[in-house]
């Protein structure tokens, strides 16, 4: 999807919104819906977001590519790496940048709590990007932007007790023609009543 994203054409926010509004259904731990969504259209809040995020990429990207004996999953990580290499020199171009983000009620969380913490906005972003892909629109799932998560949130002014979750790229797409994504067999994960 990374290659994918229009670059030109411009989202307009009523879609955005349209989508969150679907997003916004999604499980929440206690039903607090304690989930924030941080849109940004600006140029340069988008630069500003997308040098963070290449710096926290070129290190990524330094620690070494993963590398499969399979010559077909290889082939595909080779593919994946290219594209995630693309949406870093791009991810300032994207017209709108969608951070997902959750009120933890102070600065520091236990660790604990990360679990139910997480899990109360994880399910509403992957619902975004659905509600996205309905409506002609792609998005990419990034977290590399959590490095600079402090320099962004005081960017944007979110508050300490507010944390950053997810970073979706969001753009209409350049073609229709999308097929699954290649994954291993799911009897190679599936484990029925034992391990």
């Amino acid at each position: 999807m990374r290659r994918r994203l229009d670059l030109e054409r411009p989202v307009p926010i009523d879609v955005v919104r349209e989508a969150l509004e679907v997003a916004l259904q999604a499980p929440t731990g206690s039903n607090a819906q304690t989930w924030h969504w941080i849109v940004v259209t600006d140029p340069e809040k988008r630069q500003a977001i997308a040098g963070l995020y290449a710096r926290s990429f070129a290190r990524y990207r330094a620690s070494g590519a993963r590398t499969y004996a399979d010559s077909t999953r290889q082939a595909v990580q080779q593919r994946v790496s290219a594209s995630a290499d693309y949406l870093a020199e791009h991810m300032g171009d994207v017209p709108v940048l969608v951070i997902g983000a959750i009120f933890t009620g102070a600065e520091e969380f236990e660790p604990g709590s990360q679990a139910g913490l997480w899990g109360s906005l994880l399910p509403a972003a992957w619902s975004l990007q659905l509600a996205l892909r309905a409506r002609g629109l792609g998005s990419a799932w990034t977290t590399l932007h959590l490095a600079y998560e402090k320099e962004i949130a005081e960017l944007l002014g979110i508050p300490p007790t507010v944390r950053q979750g997810v970073l979706l790229p969001v753009a209409y797409t350049v073609g229709t023609d999308f097929r699954p994504a290649h994954r291993a067999p799911l009897d190679e994960v599936l484990h029925v009543e034992h391990w």
